[in-house]
């Protein structure tokens, strides 16, 4: 339940994603993780950082731990469902909408944002 609680909070799981390929530092994960708020990156990052899911190397940038890499490797079948799941519900592919061009595929239950409607059992 520690593990889907940690994961589970916005953003974690993206910032995991974006530190796969290797070290980043904060401004370019950042970005990466489409601008968000240089607090809730820090937060983000010293949850992680307790969690030993990643650590920052002498030059300040971050990079996944063993734990973190196994975390990674433990998520990618739901990645491959993910890519299944999005080829499902648009099978034109990402050019079809704004949000799909930008990789993103919007669930039933969500506005622009990403965020869940209001009432949303999502």
């Amino acid at each position: 339940m520690a593990a889907l609680d940690l994961f589970g909070r916005r953003w974690s799981l993206r910032i995991l994603w974006e530190l796969r390929e290797g070290p980043l530092g904060f401004r370019p994960l950042q970005k990466r993780c489409d601008d968000m708020s240089s607090s809730v990156m820090r937060q983000r990052l010293t949850e992680l950082l307790d969690a030993q899911v990643i650590q920052q190397l002498p030059d300040s940038r971050y990079e996944l731990t063993p734990l973190g890499e196994g975390a990674r490797d433990a998520l990618n079948p739901l990645a491959r469902w993910a890519e299944r799941w999005a080829a499902t519900i648009d099978p034109q592919g990402p050019d079809h909408t704004d949000d799909q061009s930008a990789g993103r595929v919007p669930h039933p239950d969500t506005v622009g944002d990403g965020a869940p409607e209001r009432g949303s059992a999502y």
